[in-house]
């Protein structure tokens, strides 16, 4: 019992950190944005978005290779990604009047987005058919496979590198570079430390409970690391600055599909992951996604009514990995 009092108020300090650190993070990346007068959508999907996924790449990096648990990352990953589908944008509509979205956020990042989770998707495939060793339950991730996602990447960087490049800058901010990317740098670097008490505490918890690692990667962990993104989308809600507040959303799933997992490949020099494991969590995602832009494109607004059904949502994949984690039910196989 003590253990685990222990490893919950772990979890919470590492949490409280995380939130801390990104706050700073927020403040630095919107004043260097405004200094070198980029576009709102380039700041959103981006800087912000690559800056809060530092947690979830911290939590890739930190779990493969100081635990060696890739499969803790990974499942770090997928469960973020959900919870900024379906909970950020939820909460971002309740805190503003009318969350509304354009045509080139469903369109363009949206779009892209559904790409990446199909890119991902099929190097998980390629890892378990034609990597030599790969099977169902061992999916092989080698540096050349990841190769596709990244490189996909680049070609969203390019594709908004575009439209920066067609931008005239209507508002600048006077400040020193310098200072401003420091402060950046420090503040990754206080979610780092927040980011490695969190796996420590799932780790701990799935010692407690007896239960797989990979799924308090996709709850936990993943609830833990998205705090960034919810405080970047919530304080843009705040300030109807609605594209930064949903292409953060987007912009971050689609770094932490196409980058931090590959990163982490990189890192290890191969992984394995449980292919039978990953289908259906990667479905969940896949439903979460069609959710989310279906709900997004109507009207292009997000209602407080569909912000319910998106916390509904979220509710039944908690709901089903927990049924999971005591083992009432084994839709989540090979875990």
């Amino acid at each position: 019992m003590v253990g685990l009092v222990v490893t919950v108020a772990l979890v919470v300090v590492s949490t409280l950190v995380i939130w801390t650190g990104s706050g700073w993070f927020e403040g630095a990346a919107q004043r260097l944005s405004k200094h070198y007068g980029l576009p709102v959508a380039v700041h959103g999907a981006i800087v912000v978005a690559v800056g809060s996924s530092f947690p979830e790449l911290s939590s890739i990096v930190i779990s493969t290779v100081v635990h060696g648990e890739f499969s803790l990352g990974v499942g770090a990953i997928v469960g973020s990604a959900i919870f900024n589908l379906l909970v950020i944008p939820a909460l971002s509509a309740f805190a503003s009047e009318d969350l509304t979205a354009t045509r080139d956020i469903v369109h363009k990042d949206a779009q892209f987005y559904v790409i990446s989770v199909l890119v991902l998707f099929i190097v998980f495939a390629l890892g378990a058919t034609y990597v030599p060793g790969g099977s169902n339950s061992a999916a092989i991730l080698t540096p050349t496979l990841v190769v596709l996602p990244l490189a996909t990447y680049g070609v969203y960087v390019f594709l908004h590198q575009q439209d920066a490049g067609d931008h005239v800058a209507r508002e600048t901010v006077d400040v020193s570079p310098g200072r401003e990317w420091a402060k950046l740098a420090g503040a990754l670097v206080v979610v780092a430390v927040g980011v490695e008490g969190i796996v420590r505490g799932a780790l701990s918890l799935g010692a407690v409970f007896g239960t797989p690692t990979f799924l308090w990667g996709l709850t936990v962990i993943a609830a833990g690391t998205s705090l960034p993104d919810a405080f970047v989308s919530l304080q843009a809600a705040r300030d109807d600055d609605d594209v930064t507040s949903l292409t953060n959303v987007l912009g971050s799933n689609t770094f932490n599909l196409l980058v931090a997992i590959p990163v982490g490949v990189l890192l290890a020099g191969s992984a394995t992951i449980n292919f039978l494991a990953a289908i259906p969590t990667m479905g969940f995602l896949a439903l979460a996604t069609i959710v989310f832009i279906v709900f997004l494109r109507t009207d292009l607004r997000l209602t407080d009514r569909e912000a319910v059904g998106f916390l509904v949502l979220y509710g039944v994949f908690l709901v089903w990995m927990t049924l999971e984690s005591i083992g009432a039910i084994e839709t989540v196989r090979g875990i």
